[in-house]
């Protein structure tokens, strides 16, 4: 063979050679059992959890505050008990049918130190019964913390003791407004028209039953 045959020979085993090697280092198309799908790219959060990766950059959305409920029993503007038993300050006070100067005047109280039961508060007004079941609506600056009750009882006994056989001290016509002092289990002590005693809770209102006072 001729020398310029055998370098022919030479380059065409070469580059048959070399064909074959790049041939052999082009990357291979994947099995599709091998590939990782889309969904289950994952991101791991600064707590460790393993999140979605699409909530990863997700903004962080605040729970919303727990909600309180109002205790039915407190009012909203003194957070005092309700209801609970006050007196009129004055001898006259409007009641009006709605907790504002722009609602009509239903009717008037005229007797001072009468005992009134708080049932409602809003703002300065306070919605009131008496011993009837009636009332309405009635601004604050009407209203004393002082305690009385109404005597529902004709002719009751006024006793220097809490003990139904201790002497009398005064009989109380009915509807006689008393001021309102100790109470104890059954007994209240009275006063009334210059007298004191005690007298029994149940022929009174104004006085809650399991009210207890020193």
């Amino acid at each position: 063979m001729r020398h310029a045959d055998r370098t022919i020979w030479a380059l065409l085993f070469c580059a048959m050679a070399g064909g074959a090697a790049a041939q052999s280092l082009r990357p291979q198309l994947r099995p599709e059992s091998l590939a990782v799908p889309a969904t289950a790219i994952v991101a791991v959060s600064e707590t460790g959890d393993v999140v979605p990766d699409a909530a990863a950059d997700a903004e962080p959305v605040a729970a919303p505050a727990p909600v309180v409920p109002r205790d039915p029993d407190i009012g909203p503007e003194t957070n005092l008990p309700l209801p609970r038993y006050v007196s009129l300050k004055t001898d006259e006070g409007n009641v009006r049918r709605g907790p504002s100067l722009t609602h009509r005047i239903d009717w008037v109280f005229r007797r001072e130190d009468m005992p009134l039961q708080i049932t409602a508060e809003y703002g300065h007004w306070r919605r009131v019964i008496d011993r009837e079941g009636l009332g309405g609506w009635v601004h604050y600056s009407l209203l004393s913390g002082n305690r009385t009750v109404i005597v529902d009882q004709d002719m009751l006994p006024l006793l220097s003791r809490a003990d139904a056989n201790a002497p009398q001290n005064a009989l109380l016509e009915l509807g006689v407004i008393a001021r309102l002092g100790e109470c104890q289990a059954e007994w209240c002590w009275l006063t009334a028209g210059g007298y004191r005693g005690w007298a029994p809770r149940s022929a009174l209102w104004g006085v809650e039953a399991d009210e207890i006072r020193d």
